[in-house]
């Protein structure tokens, strides 16, 4: 394989806490393998418009530790026309750049492919607060997430217990319902609704209902903004079950704090190993997949088989999930 003397990189769809951590790491990792590198502003867009600007070990300081990404993000529906890609890939060469890592989640992962397909090196960084990306068991985000979900939900267990209510929490995760479920268990929750197991309002209910009666000071239920039965869902149902709950219910919608977070050190170290072995092996050569880790050891799983195939959801995690709430 021969190697790539000038790179381009960029973050693209929801911003994720370690983005920045992982462009450190490309970037530091590249020029230690000798190559340039470029940075892409506001994502996809920028690519499309030329928006680059060279990206120096300094320039990459003091960025670790911040949250959200410097480079900026946003999305382009249009970067599924061919000609809108053949556009941004001459601007690409016109400035001698042979390959791009694109950090971000399964639209981003898109666009990488499509880029991919037609003949141009890139290599992709898993990078979704979501979890639902396949090629990598966690990705750059989700512990932050996860945190942020659960200080909230700890939060409103304090007030919850001073005013005898129950809360439904709604957290993100798009059409998955990872951080739901991971919040949940470690949140203590008395039920969980997410969009792989179709949720049953009337059990959520009974569950309020027997927290109520076992006498605790609160019930907690946690959503999936993906869920049918999500904050709004579950509050119109509960609406006629006032009396019969026990407990006053409330709704809070974390939305979109569970990505500003300050990332955590997992979420840092993930996007530093990630980031540098994306730039490795986008420099030496390889290319067409999408860099992730795997039962521990980072693995470079291709494209194609990226966009087949589905992330699973572990049933046995709701299973105990029942199990604890008892």
């Amino acid at each position: 394989m021969s190697s790539i003397k000038r790179i381009a990189v960029l973050t693209s769809g929801g911003d994720a806490p370690g983005m920045n951590a992982a462009v450190r790491a490309v970037v530091r990792a590249a020029i230690e393998l000798g190559a340039e590198v470029f940075g892409v502003r506001h994502g996809y867009r920028g690519l499309v418009d030329g928006d680059l600007m060279p990206l120096a070990a300094r320039d990459v300081g003091g960025i670790m530790q911040r949250g959200g990404t410097f480079l900026g993000s946003a999305r382009l529906p249009g970067f599924s026309d061919i000609e809108v890609r053949r556009g941004a890939l001459g601007l690409l060469s016109a400035r001698g750049i042979g390959g791009l890592i694109a950090i971000g989640g399964n639209g981003t992962q898109t666009g990488a492919k499509s880029l991919s397909d037609m003949g141009f090196p890139v290599v992709g960084v898993a990078s979704t607060i979501d979890n639902d990306l396949y090629g990598s068991d966690v990705t750059i985000g989700v512990d932050t997430a996860l945190n942020v979900g659960l200080e909230a939900i700890d939060r409103l267990k304090v007030t919850a217990s001073s005013h005898n209510r129950a809360f439904v929490v709604e957290v993100m995760g798009r059409d998955c319902g990872y951080l739901a479920l991971m919040t949940g268990i470690a949140g203590g929750a008395e039920a969980i609704c997410i969009p792989e197991i179709e949720a049953n309002p009337e059990a959520v209910a009974g569950e309020i209902r027997d927290a109520y009666e076992r006498g605790k000071p609160h019930a907690l239920v946690v959503a999936a903004e993906g869920s049918k039965y999500n904050a709004n869902g579950l509050m119109q149902y509960c609406a006629s079950q006032k009396g019969r709950l026990g407990f006053e219910l409330r709704a809070t919608i974390l939305g979109h704090t569970q990505r500003g977070g300050v990332p955590t050190f997992a979420d840092r170290m993930l996007a530093t190993e990630l980031g540098a072995a994306a730039a490795r092996r986008l420099v030496r050569g390889e290319h067409g997949v999408l860099v992730g880790k795997i039962r521990g050891e980072i693995a470079a799983t291709p494209f194609d088989e990226v966009a087949a195939k589905k992330k699973p959801l572990d049933p046995a995690l709701m299973d105990l999930a029942r199990v604890l709430a008892k």
